[in-house]
């Protein structure tokens, strides 16, 4: 029983790792939009950052992130309830996509785009990021050409592993640096906090889970089909 908990446990926290890379991924792309809409007159988080940009590489981080903290979840025997989480990963992708366009004053679209503290929009984003999170978690499991086609990604990932290591060193740092610079400018900008204290927290997730996954040698580990 102690074993199936930890199993189920672990399948989790994995999911979590993958929902918080998503969520870094969404908020970034948000200040980044601000960004070059107001260029060259806002400069996010200044003086403490010195550039903008910067924050592509935190997406980064996030990316080369996901698919170690999947491997994790994949690892374990979960078994399933009734279907493969994939497909409820679609229905709460499908229902949560409803619900903006019905239920929410944005678009689809533009849905991660906008600086919001609407609960509808909130919602919306956190059903839409938690099914793609099922539906990332079980892509393979879609279709066996969608699991040849991971295949020959995760190949050719394996065969750049090194430097997908050192990559991840790279933006992990990086991402640490924003994580500074954000934490700096709300601390002396208290006013900022209900703003900012989202972005620093999965800025935070993001930074120990790429700093441990490089600890681990994670990206070094991975031995998918065909890897030379």
């Amino acid at each position: 029983m102690a074993g199936k908990v930890w199993v189920i446990l672990k399948k989790i926290f994995s999911l979590a790792l993958i929902f918080n890379a998503l969520i870094t991924i969404a908020v970034v792309i948000g200040i980044l939009f601000g960004f070059y809409r107001a260029y060259p007159y806002w400069k996010p988080f200044s003086p403490y950052l010195i550039e903008g940009n910067l924050f592509w590489l935190a997406i980064a981080a996030a990316m080369i992130n996901i698919f170690p903290s999947a491997c994790i979840g994949r690892a374990l025997h979960t078994g399933r309830f009734l279907f493969h989480h994939y497909v409820y990963g679609f229905l709460v992708l499908l229902f949560a996509s409803l619900f903006v366009v019905f239920f929410t004053p944005v678009s689809l679209i533009d849905i991660f785009l906008i600086t919001s503290s609407d609960l509808a929009i909130n919602i919306g984003r956190f059903f839409i990021l938690g099914g793609l999170t099922l539906l990332l978690d079980d892509l393979p499991d879609v279709s066996e050409r969608i699991e040849s086609m991971l295949n020959w990604v995760k190949t050719k990932a394996c065969q750049a592993r090194k430097v997908l290591h050192v990559l991840q060193l790279v933006t992990g740092l990086v991402s640490f640096y924003l994580l500074v610079s954000v934490s700096i400018t709300t601390i002396l900008n208290p006013e900022r906090i209900v703003n900012n204290i989202f972005l620093i927290s999965t800025l935070l997730v993001t930074v120990i889970t790429s700093l441990a996954l490089i600890k681990r040698k994670a990206w070094l580990k991975i031995m998918p089909p065909n890897c030379d």
